[in-house]
């Protein structure tokens, strides 16, 4: 990637590419629930910023007094990323155990109304800079590398995305994620069967906040900065439509509606104001057309190419 960037010109296409990254983590952290396990969530954003506000409030706390008198700051990758991790499980925990007690638009309404209220709480959180948010000068650090290089980042973002592909290969594989595929299907059939739909659902549930967590704490070293924005209700929407654009239940359906998002949002804001409108459009045409995001359209291609034969 960077080779290429480099022969074409476009050294800041680097940083996007990076972004992709780090965005389809969160959103394959989405689709660990909504495509696998049926629970449609618009509260993802919460992880996804509590990840964030992990590595901002450690940043803050670095060299200084300790976060509550008890946990002391720090600026290296590998405390931040694990502490961002247990953060948004813990927080998915909390909600989980909560919405999963409910199903539909009730469950849907609940994780909403949490990921609302983790807004607005740090929206008036003053003493980390309320809505502005916080800007963390200093990258992280991890190695000795130099994590202001465009480059490096990239490798090491590229790093952490393949580790957490691997495990999040391994769970859908497992027996666990062979239930949850099931429970989606239908869940009274899995629970005559002896199993307990609530707490692999609920299982399911932190091991998504866990990986929406480890993207917020990348974004907040790729961006340097994380403020309430990373919690809002529509960032839950931004990785929602990624899921649906790249293709629900499929394993690389998120990084491709995260690369698909986040091109289109790139080449049509820098042509009109009103790209929301036409991206729209794309998103419908691609709903309806395809049947099963960009992984199907991809899928539907390959076959034509090679005489039926799918990838």
């Amino acid at each position: 990637m960077p080779w290429l960037m480099e022969t074409f010109g476009s050294s800041s296409a680097l940083s996007l590419a990076s972004r992709i990254l780090v965005y389809s983590i969160a959103a394959a952290s989405l689709n660990l629930v909504l495509g696998y396990g049926g629970m449609i969530s618009l509260g993802h954003a919460a992880f996804f910023g509590m990840g964030g506000y992990a590595v901002g409030i450690l940043y803050a706390h670095n060299g200084g007094d300790p976060f509550l008198g008890l946990i002391p700051g720090s600026n290296h990758l590998l405390v931040t990323l694990p502490a961002a991790m247990l953060l948004g499980g813990a927080v998915a925990a909390l909600i989980g155990a909560l919405s999963l007690r409910t199903s539909g638009v009730q469950f849907i309404m609940i994780t909403l109304a949490f990921a609302q209220m983790l807004f607005f709480f740090f929206v008036s959180l003053k003493a980390y800079g309320g809505e502005d948010g916080i800007i963390i000068r200093r990258p992280n650090e991890f190695f000795g590398l130099n994590l202001r290089d465009r480059t490096t980042v990239w490798y090491v973002v590229l790093g952490f995305w393949l580790a957490f592909m691997l495990v999040l290969w391994r769970v859908i594989g497992s027996s666990f994620g062979a239930v949850l595929k099931g429970m989606k299907q239908n869940e009274r059939r899995m629970a005559a069967m002896g199993l307990a739909p609530y707490r692999y659902k609920l299982y399911a549930f932190i091991l998504s906040g866990m990986g929406a967590g480890l993207a917020g704490a990348l974004m907040a070293n790729l961006m340097r900065f994380t403020s309430p924005d990373m919690l809002h209700w529509t960032k839950s929407a931004t990785l929602m439509t990624m899921v649906i654009l790249g293709g629900v239940g499929t394993f690389f359906g998120p990084l491709l509606g995260a690369a698909a998002y986040l091109i289109l949002e790139t080449w049509l804001g820098g042509l009109t104001e009103y790209w929301q409108f036409w991206l729209g459009l794309i998103l419908l045409a691609v709903v309806l057309g395809t049947k099963g995001g960009l992984v199907a359209l991809v899928a539907g291609l390959w076959a034509r190419l090679t005489g039926g034969a799918r990838p």
